[in-house]
C-alpha cells in the first residue's frame, strides 16, 4: 500500500540457491518498481550459471501485502500508465515464474494478500509460517485477482474453496493454508528461508515434486459438479450483493480457466481486471481504503507527536443495550470494567447481556468456553462510586436525558482520579450542555458507539474546542485496540452521523404523508443498498429513541425540520417498533417483518394534524426519485456540517455514513455519491422540491455556492467555520 517505489535484491548463497527478497515498506507493496525489479531479478536467477534454484521472500518477516493501491487512483487519473493487459499474470509469473526450468519457492511470512499470494501460487512450491496471512481480497475494491489467482488459486484448494476465500475476501492463516492445499509446509520463522532453499533443492534433485500451479488440475472438481458450484456461487452472489457486477466476473473468470483451461483464464482475467478498475465501483472503494485509513490524521492532534496514556481500567454507566455492548467491546480487548447500575436487577441484567453476548460468539466457533471465561472475568459489577478512584476512562451510557446526565458527570468528577477520562455515548446531546456543572471541561469527550456496540465499527470521538488534544489521541488508541474505526469530529447537536442523516427519517415521513407508500420507500432504499429502509430502521431502534432524539434536532433546527406526529401517534397506541413486535411493521416469533395494512389509519390522522395534502407525483414515485428525495436532504445537511468544521474532510463523512448508518461503502461514501452526481443536479432538484414543500428541501449556502461554481461538495473552497 506504500506509494514509494520499492525494489527487489538478489543474493546467491554457496548452495546455489538464490534469495529473490521484495522491499517496499511497510507491507513490501507490489509497486511497478517492484514488479518490474522482480521481473529482472527471476530473469536474472535463471540465466546466471551459479543459480540452482530460487526462493522468493519479504523483507522485515512481511512477503508482501500486495499491489500498492494508491497506483489504482493515479491509473484512474490517468496520471501513470499501466502495462498492457496480462503482463504481470502472464508475462512475468507465468511465463517466466511458473515456466522456468530451475525451482522457485515461496518463503511467506506476515502477509501474502492479492498480487503478494498470486506470486507466490506462481511459484513450484510454497512454505509458511504458522501465523502468515493468505488472501486475496481485492473484490473489496472492486475488481478481481488480476495476476493469476483466479486461475492458480482453485487449482491449489478446490473450486468451492477457492471461490469462499475470493467472494468473502477472507483469508486463511498459514495452519488452515497447509490443510486446505495453499502452501505445502508450515515451519517456524527461524526456520523459513533454510527450509525453503533446501525444498527448492530438493525440487531440482526430484525428492519433492515439482508443481505448476496453473496446469495442476488434481484438485479441480469434475466439470459437472465445477459447473453447479458455479451456478450456487452466482445464485448466492446476486442475492446478496446485486448492485455488484464484479463477483460475477470473478466467477465468469474462473469458469473460463475451468472449462478452456488456465491460459484462456488468465487472458479473460488480465482482460477484466482492466475493465474493472476503470468502474464506478471500484473508483468508489479505492476512495473509502483510502478514506478509512486517512481517519486517524487530524490536524492540531495527530501531528503533535503525542503519545497515548496507558488505559487498563474502564467504568461504564449503564447496563442496557449500548453500555453492555461496550463493555463487551472493551473486555474482548482485555481492558478490565466496571459495570455501574442503579440497583442489582439492573447490574445483573447488564451482567447477562454481557454473558449472551460472548456466548454468541463462543456458539459461532470464534471463541473457546476458556476464553470465554478469561474473558468475562475482566467485568465487575458496581452499585455505587467507590470502585471508580483508580479508572483511567469512565463511559456514560445511559437514556439521553440532559438533566441525569450533567448530575453523572458532577458526581464523576468528585470519585475518579485528576487524569480519568470523561467520556459520553450520547448521540445527540451537546457536550457543553452534558458538562456544565463541572469543571474538568479538558477531558470531557464524546465515545459515541453505534448499536450493537461489539459489532458496528464506527467509534465517533466527539471534542469540544476545551478537550485536550492527549485526551484525543488516548481514545484514538483505545478505538483502534478496541478494533473500531475512529472519526473525531466536532461538537453540536447529533454531531456528524446522526446531524447528518436526521432528515433521512424525515424526509421519508414527509412523502408518506403526501401520499408515498411505506413499503415502498423502504423497498427503494433497500434496493439502492442500505441494509434498511428508514421505517424498518426505526422499528429496530425503537420509537421511544426515534421520539427523543427527533426532538432535539426539531428544538435545534426547527427551520429545517419536518415535524411529524405519526410516530408518536403509533405510540400512544403502544407500539413501539420491533421489541413490541408493533412498528411500522409486524413481526412473527422469529422477528421476521411483514408489512401491516392498518399503518394507513395512522397516517391518514397524522395527515390531519399537519395540513398535509395528497400530491399525486408522490404516489408514484421511481425508485430513483425516491432515492434522491430520502438522501438528498442528507446530502444538504451534511455540506452543513462541513461548512461549519464540525467534521475535518469531507472523506471523514464518507466512512462515517458507511460505518455507522450502512451507506454503501461501493457508493463510495455519502459525499463522494453526491458528487459522481455533481452540486448543480443536487441543488436543482432540491431547490424544485423547497417550492413545492417547504422550507425541509431548502439548500444550504454551501451547497448553492458549490453548484453555482460546479465544484465538487468535497472541495473545501473556503475555511471552514471550524467547531473543533
Amino acid at each position: 500500500m506504500s506509494s514509494s517505489s520499492g525494489r527487489t535484491t538478489l543474493d546467491v548463497g554457496a548452495d546455489g540457491v538464490a534469495i529473490i527478497t521484495i522491499i517496499n515498506p511497510p507491507v513490501n507493496s507490489l509497486s511497478f518498481d517492484v514488479l518490474y525489479s522482480l521481473k529482472d531479478s527471476c530473469e536474472q536467477a535463471l540465466s546466471r550459471q551459479d543459480v540452482k534454484a530460487a526462493v522468493i521472500t519479504g523483507a522485515k518477516g512481511k512477503f508482501s501485502g500486495g499491489f500498492d493501491i494508491s497506483a489504482f487512483t493515479k491509473i484512474q487519473n490517468k496520471s501513470i500508465q499501466p502495462p498492457k493487459p496480462g503482463f504481470v499474470s502472464l508475462e512475468i509469473l507465468s511465463d517466466v515464474v511458473a515456466a522456468a526450468r530451475k525451482p522457485f519457492v515461496a518463503a511467506v511470512d506476515g502477509l501474502a494478500l492479492g498480487g503478494g499470494l498470486e506470486v507466490a501460487m506462481a511459484c513450484h512450491a510454497r512454505i509458511s509460517t504458522p501465523t502468515a496471512q493468505l488472501g486475496l481480497p481485492e473484490l473489496q475494491l472492486g475488481i478481481i485477482p488480476g495476476f493469476g489467482g483466479t486461475q492458480a488459486l482453485p487449482r491449489l484448494v478446490g473450486i468451492a474453496k477457492a471461490l469462499e476465500m475470493m467472494l468473502t475476501s477472507k483469508p486463511v492463516k498459514g495452519e488452515e493454508a497447509l490443510n486446505v492445499g495453499l502452501v505445502d509446509a508450515i515451519v517456524p520463522p527461524n526456520e523459513l528461508l533454510n527450509t525453503a532453499r533446501r525444498w527448492a533443492l530438493d525440487i531440482l534433485e526430484l525428492k519433492k515434486p515439482w508443481v505448476i500451479s496453473y496446469y495442476k488440475t488434481d484438485k479441480l472438481e469434475p466439470l459437472g459438479e465445477a459447473r453447479e458450484i458455479l451456478k450456487f456461487a452466482r445464485a448466492q452472489t446476486r442475492k446478496r450483493a446485486p448492485n455488484l457486477m464484479h463477483p460475477l466476473v470473478c466467477i465468469d473468470v474462473i469458469e473460463e480457466g475451468v472449462v478452456s483451461g488456465a491460459r484462456a483464464g488468465l487472458w479473460k482475467e488480465a482482460e477484466a481486471f482492466q475493465s474493472l478498475l476503470e468502474s464506478d465501483t471500484c473508483k468508489s472503494l479505492v476512495h473509502f481504503f483510502f478514506a478509512q485509513r486517512g481517519t486517524t490524521k487530524v490536524p492540531g492532534v495527530s501531528d503533535r507527536g503525542l503519545k497515548p496514556r496507558s488505559v487498563k481500567k474502564v467504568a461504564i454507566l449503564g447496563g442496557g443495550l449500548m453500555g453492555s455492548g461496550i463493555a463487551t467491546a472493551l473486555i474482548l480487548a482485555n481492558y478490565q470494567v466496571i459495570l455501574k447500575e442503579i440497583n442489582d436487577k439492573f447490574l445483573q441484567a447488564g451482567i447477562d447481556r454481557v454473558k449472551a453476548n460472548l456466548k454468541t460468539r463462543v456458539k459461532k466457533g470464534q471463541m473457546s468456553p476458556e476464553k470465554f471465561e478469561k474473558t468475562i472475568a475482566l467485568l465487575k459489577g458496581s452499585l455505587d462510586y467507590e470502585s471508580f478512584r483508580d479508572v483511567d476512562m469512565v463511559i456514560e451510557a445511559v437514556i439521553e436525558n440532559v438533566s441525569l446526565k450533567q448530575q453523572i458527570f458532577s458526581d464523576l468528577e468528585k470519585f475518579c482520579p485528576p487524569h480519568c477520562i470523561l467520556a459520553s455515548n450520547t448521540s445527540t446531546i451537546d457536550l457543553n450542555l452534558i458538562g456544565e456543572k463541572t469543571r474538568s471541561h479538558d477531558r470531557i469527550i464524546g465515545a459515541h458507539f453505534f448499536s450493537p456496540a461489539h459489532v458496528m465499527p464506527l467509534l465517533e470521538i466527539v471534542r469540544t474546542p476545551k478537550t485536550s488534544p492527549q485526551v484525543i489521541v488516548d481514545l484514538l488508541d483505545v478505538g483502534k485496540k478496541i478494533r473500531k474505526t475512529p472519526v473525531v469530529v466536532g461538537n453540536c447537536t447529533g454531531f456528524a452521523v446522526n446531524r447528518m442523516f436526521f432528515p433521512y427519517t424525515q424526509a421519508a415521513l414527509l412523502l408518506v404523508e403526501r401520499g408515498t407508500d411505506i413499503y415502498k420507500i423502504d423497498k427503494a432504499i433497500t434496493k439502492f443498498g442500505m441494509p434498511i429502509g428508514p421505517f424498518r430502521l426505526c422499528d429496530l431502534v425503537g420509537f421511544g429513541v426515534a421520539i427523543a432524539t427527533g426532538g432535539q434536532f426539531v428544538l435545534n433546527f426547527p427551520e429545517r425540520t419536518y415535524k411529524s406526529m405519526l410516530i408518536p401517534l403509533m405510540q400512544e397506541d403502544k407500539r413501539a417498533g420491533e421489541t413490541t413486535r408493533r412498528g411500522f411493521y409486524v413481526y412473527d416469533d422469529k422477528r421476521r417483518a411483514n408489512p401491516d395494512p392498518e399503518i394507513k389509519k395512522y397516517i391518514e390522522k397524522a395527515k390531519e394534524m399537519s395540513g398535509a395534502a395528497i400530491d399525486p407525483k408522490l404516489t408514484k414515485l421511481s425508485d430513483k426519485d425516491i432515492v434522491e428525495m430520502i438522501f438528498f436532504p442528507v446530502v444538504n445537511e451534511a455540506c452543513r456540517v462541513l461548512d461549519e468544521g464540525i467534521a475535518v474532510k469531507a472523506a471523514d463523512l464518507d466512512v462515517s455514513a458507511v460505518m455507522g448508518m450502512g451507506f454503501p461503502p461501493y457508493r463510495g461514501g455519502l459525499i463522494f455519491w453526491a458528487d459522481t452526481l455533481g452540486s448543480k443536479y443536487i441543488c436543482s432538484r432540491l431547490e424544485e422540491w423547497s417550492n413545492s414543500y417547504g422550507g425541509f428541501f431548502k439548500p444550504c449556502s454551501y451547497l448553492a455556492e458549490r453548484a453555482a461554481k460546479g465544484a465538487p461538495l468535497s472541495q473545501m473552497t473556503s475555511p471552514a467555520k471550524s467547531r473543533l
